[in-house]
C-alpha cells in the first residue's frame, strides 16, 4: 500500500509539472486521470498491481 501511494503521488506530481509547463493540455490530462481511475476499478487492476509490486521488489533487490 505505501508503494501504491508513493506512486501515486509520484506520478500526480508528474502530471502537474507537466500541465504547468505546457506539455499536456487540461484535457488529455483529464483524459488520462479518467482512464486510470476507470482502470483501477476494472478486472486488470489486481495484475497491474502484482506488476508493481513485483517491479518494486525486483528494484529494493538490486544490490549497488
Amino acid at each position: 500500500m505505501a508503494i501504491s501511494l508513493s506512486l501515486v503521488l509520484l506520478v500526480g506530481i508528474i502530471l502537474v509539472i507537466m500541465i504547468r509547463n505546457g506539455r499536456v493540455k487540461w484535457g488529455p490530462a483529464l483524459v488520462a486521470i479518467l482512464f486510470g481511475f476507470l482502470l483501477a476499478s476494472s478486472n486488470v487492476a489486481p495484475d497491474i498491481q502484482k506488476f508493481l509490486d513485483s517491479a518494486a521488489e525486483a528494484l529494493a533487490d538490486i544490490n549497488p
